[in-house]
């Protein structure tokens, strides 16, 4: 070996050799929780991210992400729900419905035997919280901001050419991308992805309404899309309103009052009136599914593998399942050093077929939704009716929804399916 490569902006431990056994390339909530899961590990990791660490304080209308229960038990046994816990807004209920009809689909925590269904959390305390964390294990080396240039597959060891205070090199045996939708690693090696534009983006924000939501979730659809109101501290609920992309650019112009009256018109007013608008971003919306979750010496995982649509805020619950799957792999690998290498195909094999019912059966189930409640076909209409009424009424499928949406509904990892 040739030198080291040592942290950049984000303090480690110590160093990394060129040659190491796991480079994890993307360092956002799913790279970096995949990094906590290898803690107990001897595996060397690299944690690759591009951009520099994110900062910013606490904002009544901070963007937030919606953690099922599944992904809580994980972030438990990754170590970190004690620090997450007294940040996260406890989901207790959930509420789906159709404007203009009277059907009605209703979730409780109870019906499990839950305390609460997930949990409402903001993306800033969240990623600040796994990146403090990873950067602090004596094996780990955050390299960043470090931008892939060229991924180079070998027998015993991959060859990643990083743009990092000049170019550096770093071997290694197994590479994990999780590096988001437009995969830097998947393009290096020309693997396809199935893509579909849905001709929508997602308009995040944050309001205040006059009527406690009580840890209710809400999921609306409209004719243009759904519009969902999760719980947040006090009286304020983040917002997210799917809308036509011919529409996005007037609704962001709108004024705060005519954006909070349009959006008062398409909830309904479950929630009482709206009285405050938060900071209003943008994301457009497509399903982007990775033509394979694994190649030699290389896995998928999170966005990487399958960026959904955020409606059932399946997509990161999604990923998160792919990391604990991987780390619990990898962990039982390198138990016995002659069963050691973290690349073995045979172990991407595994990972493969563990992870494939779980992943399709969200990604269809994702798809499945938006399609079903954007089409304007005479008679659907009817049919979405029912089936509200249906979810309500009918327990094995009310039963089977009810799991699919706790992250349990496709098998699910042992650090998901033990106690929190």
């Amino acid at each position: 070996m040739t030198g080291t490569i040592r942290s950049m902006e984000v303090a480690a431990h110590g160093a990394v050799d060129d040659a190491v056994d796991v480079a994890i390339v993307g360092g956002g909530l799913v790279g970096a929780s995949l990094a906590l899961g290898l803690r107990d590990t001897p595996l060397r990791v690299a944690l690759i991210e591009a951009a520099s660490p994110p900062s910013g304080e606490a904002r009544w209308d901070e963007r937030c992400i919606a953690l099922n229960h599944a992904s809580h038990r994980i972030f438990d046994a990754l170590g970190v729900w004690s620090a997450l816990a007294p940040h996260a807004t406890p989901i207790r209920s959930t509420h789906i419905s159709e404007r203009g009809r009277f059907g009605v689909a209703r979730f409780a925590a109870g019906e499990a035997g839950l305390e609460a269904l997930g949990y409402n959390l903001p993306v800033r305390v969240l990623g600040e919280t796994l990146l403090r964390r990873a950067a602090a294990l004596p094996n780990v080396a955050m390299l960043c901001p470090a931008a892939l240039q060229a991924l180079e597959p070998g027998g015993d060891a991959n060859a990643l050419s990083l743009r990092l205070d000049g170019e550096r090199r770093v071997r290694a045996r197994l590479v994990v991308a999780a590096d988001g939708m437009d995969s830097a690693v998947r393009r290096q090696l020309g693997i396809d992805a199935e893509r579909r534009d849905y001709e929508q983006s997602a308009i995040v924000t944050a309001v205040r309404v006059t009527r406690p939501s009580d840890g209710c979730a809400y999921e609306r659809f409209t004719p243009d899309g759904p519009i969902a109101l999760l719980p947040k501290p006090g009286d304020a609920c983040s917002l997210v309103w799917t809308t036509p992309a011919e529409s996005l650019r007037e609704r962001l112009a709108w004024s705060d009052e005519e954006f909070l009256a349009q959006a008062q018109a398409a909830f309904g007013e479950r929630l009482g009136r709206f009285t405050a608008l938060g900071r209003r971003q943008s994301w457009p919306l497509s399903r982007v599914v990775s033509a394979r979750l694994t190649a030699p010496r290389t896995v998928f995982v999170g966005n990487a593998a399958q960026s959904l649509h955020p409606v059932a805020a399946q997509g990161f619950n999604l990923g998160l399942r792919d990391v604990a799957t991987l780390a619990e792999r990898l962990a039982a690998q390198v138990r016995e050093p002659s069963d050691a290498d973290p690349g073995a195909a045979a172990l991407l094999a595994e990972y493969e077929t563990l992870r494939g019912r779980d992943r399709l059966r969200t990604a269809d189930f994702t798809d499945q939704l938006v399609r079903l409640f954007s089409n304007r076909v005479p008679g659907l209409g009817g049919l979405r009716h029912l089936g509200l009424l249906a979810l309500d009424l009918a327990p094995p499928l009310k039963d089977a929804m009810l799991w699919q949406n706790l992250g349990y509904g496709g098998g699910a990892p042992r650090m998901a399916r033990e106690p929190a």
